[in-house]
């Protein structure tokens, strides 16, 4: 797994906090858009198949649920 910096990871908690509708029952959702956003600037539209960085949404996942 790459080492993501502790301020990258902070304020993409942060975000995902701030997302409207954000709920701890579909934390994986809202990760994963904060990675999506990260990485190509836009949130995901409805069928955005894009590849997101898979390691940095993990350590999010993680940081997130250690903190719920």
């Amino acid at each position: 797994m790459e080492d993501f910096s502790e301020s990258l990871i902070e304020s993409l908690s942060k975000k995902v906090k701030e997302y409207p509708r954000f709920s701890k029952g579909e934390i994986e959702k809202f990760c994963w858009m904060a990675v999506h956003e990260y990485k190509h600037g836009v949130l995901p539209s409805e069928y955005d198949i894009r590849e997101i960085d898979e390691d940095l949404y993990l350590k999010l996942l993680q940081e997130l649920k250690s903190k719920i």
